[in-house]
């Protein structure tokens, strides 16, 4: 037979790749939205891919190690022993690995006391005699002694896995001037320090070569070794047992007893769905569309079928205008609560037309305003008839000012999204189609009634919206859905008004106070070059290492890519080490500070629009813990406690035409969602009691009386409340608090010693959510926590940390959230031109109307007190001033 005719056995040493692929793709590149590192799953299966595009195996196999230890090992116990620990960032990847290959229906083959090259050669050889082409893909180059006319080794070149350079008979005789099954002896004598085997010392491998062209083998070299004469005759003879060791543990065993022969390897069609739901897990959209491509060529479907796209299958999309559209509607919508998906499309800013589509058709609404013909879509976006959207809040923005009203959204798949995955950002709709229904948005039908002919018509983007949307909705549970229904919809409307009436900043306060950081960041510049006897840039790590780790003699801190860590935390440890505050260091932290600050006065400056505002943007979906963030500008980065950080808020003022800014915040809300979740017995009398809670933890901790508590005793004790619901360690309360760990220990030993039920609490919450897979807020609001079972202890121990805070700082948020919507409630109930302008952390800031005060403060500590049911009482703290900082409490 041909060897075009014989089937085709392609075998891969999973681990040998996987551990490559890792070395050669960044690692932090590759991260999914759980935290998993996948770098090495997506260069495997890259290589795989190319493989089986390239090689067109007929069958197929990967073969992995079980662990460290076989045979050889018991043989010689230092075998391998010179590896390292496997990085953490590579724990857990090789199961995501076999899971994927599982879905693609690729089988690995495992052997207990045998390596996974065993298995290859097991393989490899009954494949050669039962009338196989065996391509063996591995980076161990013990597996060079397997080539014969049948066995082709596919080897990667150092850049990783990318390219495969091809050994056949004829290129490992070129490349090493012996035949493959001499390989082996020449490994021997020269040794392998990857696997910890020593070799005769003096020997490399053109020796080693010539010895092994000279006396056949090994044992022929041994036989003749008082022939060899010179320092290497003396070494081999010294050394012989290290070659006879090596030569008995690289022989790759070619009989393993096996569950699965050649004949049954042969490639069977991928699971698409499983393939999707594993590629989705580890966000592989490119590695998705190219093996769903195989998969198509290689069962004669199309790309389309294969991937589920169902363009074939889109319902027509109809350009309606006046009595059809109203018709259109009345049908659609028919069933009472059936939910139509909707997009808004805008060109230049201006609304253009829109897309709506129901279960099995959609239309195109072309907009004018004004015009007559378009009274129903008019009534139907006012009315309460529900609606599914993608981006609520932006299309919702873009929508004020046209005249036209959008009621009755009972769904967004952005919220919804974030929601089911929180720590991960939201796509946009291509992605969310492809992520929930692992298909593609299609390109646009020419022949299709669309406004653009090169892009997805709005009607074609609403079906797909409502699609994703009703996938979404079956996936969230009960509790889930009672926050999208109950706080974040109804918070949509609240910060897109907050968003487009913005807030009025004095561009006066900061143009000096920009001009003033200015001078006092170069006056520092100047002192700290004094120090060094030359200028620097104060901004450059490298130049900064040079400084402080080679002139200056200081200790290194913590190692990076590019040499010692200096950013802010790094080196404000390193001051900390030194036996006196070194006057560089202290002028290069200060300079920070000041330029820092500076740049944060030049992007309030850049924000301010035409009307002297500046509009920020809420991103409800930006955080994983429920808070809501500030982007372009972030108004929640500016220093609360410092004279600058203060000087900044002042410029934040009220408009002429209202009287006043007011603020309001929770005080310690988060130590009162802490004594509500323990229970605990001793914060809730001291809270219930109106005690200064500091003072009252610190009485009991240290045993003197509350007056007897020291402003020393009140830090301590602060500052451990608060860590301990963050997961601060006895090393890190060290740190904090410039106290010995031995201190640190027995002053949380002390703290659980007398308010238990906390410990309980943090140590339960964590163990319920390893059982969960996530933890919960007060009113419902979940986030799941994978990683808590994970092999990797940093990932698991970062999952542990993360979710003994959860539901605190979740329910902090969701308290003010709902807070928020109470306010906003009865502003519009009670006829009040009064605004809410912004939210930051755990305050709002209002903008009051001319005698409005009183009522708006009445609202806004109702609302806020009353926000959640507690064991506590949620105490809020109010001020008023012709500034945001004069407001200040």
């Amino acid at each position: 037979m041909s060897d075009s005719a014989k089937p085709t056995l392609l075998l891969v040493d999973g681990h040998s790749l996987a551990f490559r692929a890792f070395y050669a793709l960044p690692v932090d590149s590759f991260v999914n939205r759980e935290g998993q590192h996948t770098n090495a799953i997506h260069g495997f299966l890259s290589m795989l891919i190319l493989l089986l595009q390239n090689e067109k195996p007929t069958h197929l196999a990967v073969a992995f190690d079980i662990s460290r230890y076989s045979f050889r090992t018991r043989e010689y116990a230092e075998y391998k022993g010179t590896r390292g620990e496997t990085p953490p960032e590579f724990v857990g990847q090789v199961p995501l690995l076999q899971e994927a290959l599982k879905a693609m229906n690729i089988p690995t083959v495992t052997k207990e006391d045998y390596e996974a090259d065993d298995v290859l050669a097991t393989l490899a050889k009954r494949g050669s005699a039962e009338g196989f082409r065996v391509s063996v893909v591995s980076g161990d180059r013990d597996t060079i002694q397997l080539v014969d006319d049948d066995i082709t080794l596919l080897y990667p070149n150092a850049r990783g896995v990318s390219e495969l350079k091809r050994y056949d008979r004829d290129a490992v005789l070129e490349r090493y001037g012996i035949e493959p099954y001499q390989y082996p002896d020449v490994a021997a004598l020269v040794g392998e320090s990857s696997d910890n085997l020593i070799g005769i010392d003096k020997v490399g491998e053109k020796t080693a070569v010539k010895w092994v062209k000279q006396f056949g083998d090994l044992q022929g070299i041994l036989d003749h070794a008082d022939e060899i004469k010179g320092v290497v005759g003396e070494k081999l003879r010294e050394q012989k047992d290290n070659a006879i060791r090596n030569r008995k543990l690289n022989r790759l065993v070619t009989d393993v007893e096996l569950p699965l022969g050649p004949g049954d390897l042969e490639r069977r069609p991928i699971d698409p769905a499983a393939v999707r739901e594993i590629f989705d897990r580890l966000q592989f959209r490119t590695l998705l569309e190219r093996v769903m491509k195989i998969h198509a060529e290689e069962t004669g479907g199309s790309v389309q079928e294969s991937n589920a796209t169902v363009e074939a299958a889109l319902p027509p999309v109809h350009r309606l205008v006046d009595e059809e559209l109203a018709k259109w509607l009345e049908t659609a919508t028919s069933g009472g609560d059936t939910a139509l998906g909707v997009v808004v499309e805008f060109v230049g800013g201006a609304v253009s037309g829109f897309g709506l589509a129901a279960e099995s058709d959609s239309v195109y609404v072309p907009w004018a305003p004004g015009r007559p013909d378009y009274r129903a879509l008019e009534d139907w976006l006012a009315s309460d008839a529900p609606k599914y959207l993608q981006g609520y809040k932006r299309q919702l923005k873009l929508l004020t000012g046209t005249g036209l009203e959008l009621h009755g959204v009972v769904f967004d798949t952005d919220i919804a999204t974030w929601l089911l995955r929180p720590g991960s950002k939201p796509g946009d709709l291509s992605a969310q189609v492809y992520e929930t229904l692992g298909e593609s948005l299609p390109q646009s039908d020419p022949n299709q009634l669309v406004p653009v002919d090169d892009e997805v018509s709005p009607a074609t983007e609403a079906w797909f919206v409502r699609r994703v949307a009703e996938y979404l909705a079956s996936r969230l549970d009960a509790t889930s859905r009672r926050v999208l229904d109950d706080i974040e919809l109804p918070l949509v409307p609240v910060l897109a008004r907050m968003e487009l009436d913005g807030v009025s900043v004095n561009p006066v306060v900061l143009a000096r106070l920009n001009s003033s950081l200015g001078t006092t960041a170069d006056d520092l510049a100047q002192q700290a070059y004094a120090q060094i006897g030359h200028e620097v840039n104060l901004g450059s790590p490298k130049q900064l290492q040079q400084v402080l780790f080679e002139e200056l003699g200081m200790p290194k801190t913590r190692s990076t890519k590019t040499g010692y860590s200096t950013d802010a935390a790094s080196l404000a440890d390193l001051q900390d080490q030194l036996p006196e505050p070194h006057p560089f260091l202290t002028l290069l932290l200060q300079h920070r500070d000041a330029t820092k600050l500076r740049q944060i006065v030049e992007t309030l400056e850049r924000g301010i629009g035409p009307d002297g505002r500046i509009h920020t943007t809420y991103d409800q979906t930006g955080t994983a813990t429920g808070r809501v963030s500030s982007n372009d500008p972030n108004l929640q980065n500016i220093p609360i406690r410092t004279a600058e950080g203060r000087e900044i808020r002042s410029a934040f003022e009220p408009t002429a035409d209202f009287e006043t800014l007011l603020t309001a915040d929770y005080s310690q809300i988060e130590m009162r969602i802490m004594a509500h979740l323990s229970g605990d017995e001793g914060l809730i009398t001291a809270f219930n009691e109106g005690e200064d809670l500091h003072r009252f933890v610190g009485s009991r901790v240290f045993g003197v009386e509350p007056a007897q508590v020291t402003p020393l005793m009140r830090t301590k004790v602060k500052a451990m409340s608060y860590g301990l619901a963050y997961g601060l360690s006895a090393f890190g309360l060290s740190k904090q608090l410039r106290i010995e760990t031995a201190e640190a220990k027995q002053l949380m030993a002390d703290y659980f010693l007398r308010f238990g039920a906390v410990r309980d609490y943090l140590r339960n919450v964590v163990e319920q959510a390893r059982v969960d897979g996530y933890t919960e807020t007060i009113f419902g609001r979940r986030r799941p926590f994978g990683d808590l079972t994970s092999n990797n202890r940093v990932l698991r121990e970062n999952a542990e940390r993360a979710a003994l805070n959860a539901p605190i700082q979740g329910s902090a948020a969701d308290i003010l959230k709902i807070a928020m919507l109470g306010i906003a409630d009865d502003i519009v109930t009670g006829g009040l031109k009064s605004r809410l302008l912004l939210q930051v952390h755990d305050e709002l800031v209002f903008e009051v109307a001319r005698g409005e005060l009183d009522p708006l403060t009445e609202i806004v500590t109702r609302r806020m007190r009353g926000a959640a049911d507690l064991r506590v009482p949620l105490d809020v703290q109010v001020g008023t001033g012709a500034n945001w900082d004069d407001a200040a409490h």
